[in-house]
């Protein structure tokens, strides 16, 4: 009998800030780390040897130690931290593959050191960002298959993997639309009966990363003693502990500043380099992270198109027969979709958008337009 079929299939879904890696049939991936590779890169600027012999011995020494000597997730960020050899390198920028070289390693490790399986013995499904271009489907196949000698390999794109996630016996929806807000990059995805309709994808210059920026650089012109080498990870640490996301934003201005005692909170910790405690205010920012989705001419003065305006947009392209189905089930999907509130925003201010356009073509056709 074929090992491989008896087994379960190991799942890998890489993103832009973290992987998440188990196997087929699990409630929760068995780790969440960070997608990021620490490379020892002494060994290749070791100096050359004299002779002819030992220099290639050294060259090749080195060669096999710094394919050795990497780590990957926290481990890499600890290793980058206590030792100035260890180089970072993040393979997947913006949801697409930028360093296949570290892509690979980051794999070998996933595989062998966390999951500690054998990839001969198991199926492999793996995600992909739904813009990703066809040849790095094949080079993540090449490298599976020729690298890892994998039996099998799915590659899913991960809008439609959120949206399989809510299928269940009593509710069998696979049309839908996937509003995706990664680390790096964001997608609204139309998919009709488990098919992504790939013209109708859209996708904005705002994501986690951004969000994170946005609340540093608040921090950061509000004077706040904040050490400048761990001011992006505190803001990181302050956008997921704290923010939210509100109605109005005037209305939530006011409420700060009538009863600042209640809304701001404090942060606490110890500059790295000496030890010593700082503290500093959490305040407008809690509010304002999350609202570059709704308004984002408050970070991006080159973009200024509202995430419901833009899943409207969406929906609006696809066929006219899905439309009604698009609009019944929108799925959020990533770690910035998760701010308390985010969703009943979106709702409010998608329905604003479609009332507003049944109104004013009810006006123009001097009748009403059914609703069922």
């Amino acid at each position: 009998m074929d090992p491989s079929t008896s087994r379960p299939a190991v799942v890998i879904d890489n993103g832009t800030g973290y992987t998440k890696i188990g196997f087929a049939g699990n409630v929760e991936p068995c780790f969440i780390l960070p997608t990021v590779v620490a490379a020892n890169e002494s060994f290749v600027n070791q100096p050359r040897a004299l002779t002819k012999n030992s220099n290639w011995l050294a060259q090749h020494s080195a060669g096999v130690m710094a394919d050795l000597d990497f780590f990957i997730g926290d481990e890499a960020l600890t290793r980058s931290k206590s030792s100035s050899n260890y180089n970072l390198t993040y393979p997947i920028q913006h949801g697409q593959v930028d360093n296949w070289d570290s892509m690979e390693r980051f794999w070998q490790q996933c595989i062998f050191n966390y999951l500690r399986c054998d990839p001969e013995d198991h199926y492999f499904l793996l995600t992909e960002s739904p813009m990703t271009a066809p040849e790095n489907r094949e080079y993540t196949g090449e490298i599976m298959f020729e690298t890892f000698n994998v039996p099998g390999l799915y590659i899913a794109v991960q809008p439609v993997l959120a949206l399989a996630a809510g299928y269940t016996a009593s509710k069998c929806e696979m049309t839908g639309v996937v509003v995706d807000i990664g680390d790096g990059a964001t997608h609204v995805v139309p998919v009709a009966e488990g098919y992504v309709i790939g013209s109708s994808i859209k996708s904005i210059p705002v994501s986690g990363k951004d969000v994170t920026l946005f609340v540093q650089q608040l921090m950061k012109e509000r004077g706040e003693h904040v050490p400048a080498e761990d001011s992006f990870e505190i803001a990181r640490k302050v956008k997921e502990m704290h923010c939210y996301t509100c109605s109005d934003i005037v209305k939530e201005f006011n409420k700060h500043d009538k009863e600042p005692g209640k809304y701001i909170k404090h942060w606490r910790g110890t500059k790295p380099k000496t030890g010593a405690p700082y503290s500093c205010d959490v305040g407008y920012e809690r509010f304002l992270g999350p609202e570059v989705f709704f308004s984002p001419e408050i970070y991006n003065s080159d973009f200024t198109s509202p995430l419901p305006e833009v899943i409207d947009k969406c929906i609006q392209s696809a066929p006219i027969d899905t439309r009604r189905a698009l609009y019944k089930n929108i799925v959020l999907s990533g770690g910035s979709t998760m701010f308390k509130d985010f969703h009943r925003r979106l709702q409010r201010d998608l329905k604003k958008i479609v009332d507003d356009r049944i109104l004013a073509s009810d006006a123009r056709l001097g009748g009403n337009v059914k609703d069922d």
